[in-house]
């Protein structure tokens, strides 16, 4: 019998190894899932245990050979489990949490920030660069801080991960979530609010984490966020003035603003949307 850390940070089992690897088989488990074995008392990444070792190497198929999920009913049946969890987002503990990382891993989590702020600055400097490139690049720094989150290696190379993980559909959603968005904003400022809050924050992760194409998606976070729409609205609205503070700052704590704020979104990320394991039978 095992129990495990579940992404949210919570204990669940006793459970069988039979239901341990069938977590793993369907993501809800990981080489970086924090288990405890029956009849010890150290908890140790789930790689370490051999019995395990093959569903994990079943598991660890190259992200860029799956191709995306096109599927609306597999987007909605995704919806409906997310939402049947009651998920909550709490502002000020993810704010708290992502100034914690950040402080612990201070040069690494700035230095790749400034990166990939970077390159999103060179971008827009190309005809439709920026259009086109804006959440690619935005994905793969999200993909970077979810790992560092998860407890995995995290390298500042990782904000690339978005050109070998899912290209195609975070280059669509931020074309298309742009452009929407900015119509929106255009036509009438109050739809251009709802849509950037209900599709611009997590989509990015959606699309890297279930391998969905970027229209469901975004159908995804859209039915999700609109119950957790005013929680979601603070949330962007404090990160926007901490990022505001920080080009006050002599424009220097823009560049620690920007990895807490992305840090923050993530753990917010984790705390709604994120796969979980289901509690055991009796648990």
């Amino acid at each position: 019998m095992y129990k495990i850390i579940g992404a949210d940070g919570k204990e669940y089992g006793p459970v069988s190894g039979e239901q341990l690897q069938q977590w793993i088989a369907e993501g809800r488990a990981n080489s970086s899932t924090r288990v405890l074995a029956e009849g010890t008392s150290d908890w140790k990444p789930l790689s370490d245990f051999p019995e395990f070792a093959a569903s994990l190497a079943a598991r660890a198929v190259p992200a860029g050979g799956t191709p995306p999920t096109a599927d609306p009913a597999a987007a909605e049946r995704l919806a409906d489990e997310i939402l049947n969890r009651n998920p909550r987002l709490e502002i000020g503990r993810c704010l708290s949490r992502g100034w914690s990382l950040v402080m612990g891993r201070f040069w690494l989590t700035v230095g790749a920030s400034f990166v990939a702020f970077l390159l999103v600055v060179a971008a827009s400097a190309i005809p439709f660069a920026s259009l086109l490139l804006t959440y690619v690049f935005w994905g793969g720094l999200y993909w970077f801080f979810q790992k560092l989150i998860r407890g995995e290696r995290a390298e500042i190379g990782d904000i690339f991960a978005g050109f070998n993980l899912a290209f195609v559909p975070l280059m669509l959603f931020s074309v298309v979530g742009q452009l929407l968005t900015a119509i929106g904003l255009l036509l009438c400022l109050l739809p251009g609010i709802y849509l950037a809050v209900v599709w611009l924050v997590f989509t990015p992760l959606l699309i890297l984490e279930y391998r969905l194409d970027f229209w469901p998606a975004m159908e995804v976070c859209r039915k999700v966020v609109n119950r957790l729409f005013w929680p979601t609205l603070g949330f962007c609205l404090v990160s926007t003035l901490i990022l505001l503070a920080g080009l006050l700052a002599c424009g220097i704590g823009f560049f620690v603003a920007v990895p807490v704020v992305t840090a923050a979104t993530i753990y917010a990320y984790e705390d709604i949307f994120a796969r979980r394991p289901a509690p055991a039978p009796g648990a």
